[in-house]
């Protein structure tokens, strides 16, 4: 990748980072050993994006989705990578598949996510496979083929059940590829189903938690950490959940307040020890589900106390218009990275597939702060690619991409144990 095609990062230009990225290279060897261990243990999932936060003094996830609709935001110089990686996973775990069914979400107005489908169908074409795009829209009644602003077509067809498979009309896949992320719940028509459907049907926001994932995380990155001598904070957001909440009756308030005041204090701590000068502050945010719903910034507890019906409203409701009863308090880690000549704040988000970093793109909002949640109206994303899946530096400038590369990884690890839990 040339130089002019790296994003400026003020990050660069401060060094406790730099430390950070210093010592992930200096364990290179390690790191990959460990890796490639925990990935024989616990296969990952099919695919998988991590939302990654560089604050300069520690990077870490803040959210990891297993059902991402963003591949049409990847550097599209390096479907390469995509191609080889689903080739790769594949091979490994099911050499004797070669036609796969695209199961989507439902929506068809956002030409942004028909776009992403049609990457992702590319991407499995070029890997060698007969792919289709099936739907669960209930008013579909035949083939609906949509011209995109990209160039491409995209076909989805209903999808039918035929005993105990799924697939369209002439077609039953070997693989259902999800892109669905299953909030609503399992449709009907999936369940009980003889096929492989990837990522598990049981990673499903239906049921899976963040609180979940993240305990996960933490004892990754406890191991991780041990295996390269290092304070695992500094990859790991410090985090509370909460149960029980009815924000417009205001049922749970003060439980919300006590886990908020201990997670700021333990924030502060690792501040004080580490002469941060930044006001810790926690991201508030639904438990389960997407999109950027349901989440608020807190900095002071009794803030809990005082929010207005709008505010109580809007954290009332997840995808889906799913009422938020239990939510994830997560240490809020500042961004400090910029992109463009206005400076916008932006975030990296890596995408997988498999064990295998496939690129990414930069979440830019130009009227975002350092410590606001990016996934927002007015936000925009900015391709990057990683070189050589993440695996080798490199010269310096890709630095930065590989140590974004061993955090997602874990991240993916943490999903894998999920899995292994949730189907046992």
């Amino acid at each position: 990748m040339h130089k002019d095609m790296v994003p400026h990062l003020t990050t660069a230009l401060t060094g406790p980072l730099l430390a950070l990225e210093e010592h992930l290279l200096k364990h290179q060897v390690a790191i990959e050993r460990w890796l490639r261990y925990q990935w024989q243990a616990t296969p990952a999932p099919l695919t998988g994006s991590v939302d990654l936060r560089n604050a300069g003094f520690k990077v870490a996830p803040v959210d990891m989705n297993l059902f991402p609709a963003g591949f049409n935001n990847l550097n599209p110089d390096f479907m390469s990578l995509s191609i080889q990686a689903v080739q790769a996973t594949f091979e490994h775990f099911h050499p004797k598949c070669n036609r796969i069914l695209l199961l989507p979400e439902s929506h068809t107005r956002n030409q942004f996510y028909l776009e992403n489908l049609a990457v992702l169908q590319e991407i499995l074409v070029k890997s060698g496979f007969d792919v289709r795009v099936g739907s669960l829209r209930e008013d579909m009644t035949g083939p609906e083929s949509f011209d995109l602003p990209s160039g491409r077509k995209l076909t989805l067809e209903p999808l039918k059940r035929f005993d105990d498979k799924v697939g369209v009309e002439g077609f039953i896949p070997c693989i259902i590829w999800l892109n669905n992320d299953l909030s609503d719940g399992v449709p009907e028509i999936l369940k009980d189903v003889n096929q492989t459907v990837r990522p598990a049907i049981e990673l499903g926001w239906y049921q899976r938690l963040k609180s979940s994932h993240f305990a996960h995380y933490q004892q990754v990155c406890e191991e991780f950490a041990e295996i390269i001598e290092i304070d695992p904070w500094l990859m790991n957001p410090l985090f509370r959940e909460c149960s029980g909440l009815d924000f417009i009756e205001r049922v749970g308030t003060d439980a919300l307040i006590g886990n908020a005041t201990s997670l700021l204090q333990e924030i502060q701590k690792k501040y004080d020890e580490y002469r941060v000068k930044e006001e810790p502050y926690i991201v508030v945010k639904a438990d389960a589900g997407t999109y950027g719903m349901a989440v608020m910034t807190v900095r002071d507890p009794q803030e809990l106390l005082t929010l207005n019906r709008k505010q109580r409203t809007r954290m009332m409701a997840s995808k889906g218009g799913h009422a938020v009863d239990r939510v994830i308090m997560q240490e809020g880690v500042y961004s400090y990275e910029t992109f463009g000549k206005d400076d916008g704040v932006a975030e990296p988000v890596v995408y997988m597939i498999g064990h295998y970093v496939v690129g990414g793109f930069y979440r830019v909002h130009k009227a975002r702060a350092a410590d606001e949640n990016l996934n927002a109206p007015g936000m925009n994303f900015e391709p990057l690619a990683f070189v050589d899946n993440c695996n080798n530096p490199g010269d310096e400038e890709h630095n930065r991409f590989y140590a974004y590369g061993v955090i997602a990884r874990l991240s993916m690890l943490a999903a894998a144990r999920e899995k292994k839990e949730a189907q046992q």
